[in-house]
């Protein structure tokens, strides 16, 4: 399986279920493998056998820094779908959303969610 990997994109966002995460913001951290046939790419050397990571990365950020959500289950969600309709060569992708400051009580280094999705 060949995967294009995105790792720690780094974005300011408003999701939460708490008033001041949505008016002060927070960070949030991105990692997603793209799946994808690359040997066509990798014989070819050109950009339309494989899927732009420059693009991939504006779909992320448009999602990330766009409408608040409650929950980053949510925005994983939206950031799978959204590249999976993006690019027709991507046949899957996993998406973790990890929010490094959430204001919860105790020890931690942060709190995350994944998901893997498979085009239909």
């Amino acid at each position: 399986m060949d995967k294009i990997m995105m790792r720690n994109l780094q974005f300011y966002g408003y999701h939460g279920l708490l008033p001041e995460e949505n008016k002060l913001g927070q960070r949030f951290n991105v990692d997603v493998e793209l799946v994808v046939d690359l040997k066509q790419a990798g014989v070819s050397d050109k950009m339309e056998d494989s899927i732009h990571y420059g693009h991939a990365y504006d779909v992320i950020q448009a999602i990330v820094e766009g409408k608040a959500k409650n929950l980053i289950e949510a925005v994983a969600e939206e950031i799978a779908n959204k590249l999976l309709s993006s690019f027709d060569l991507l046949q899957a992708c996993q998406v973790k959303v990890v929010k490094p400051d959430p204001p919860i009580r105790g020890h931690y280094e942060s709190v995350a969610v994944e998901i893997y999705r498979e085009k239909k």
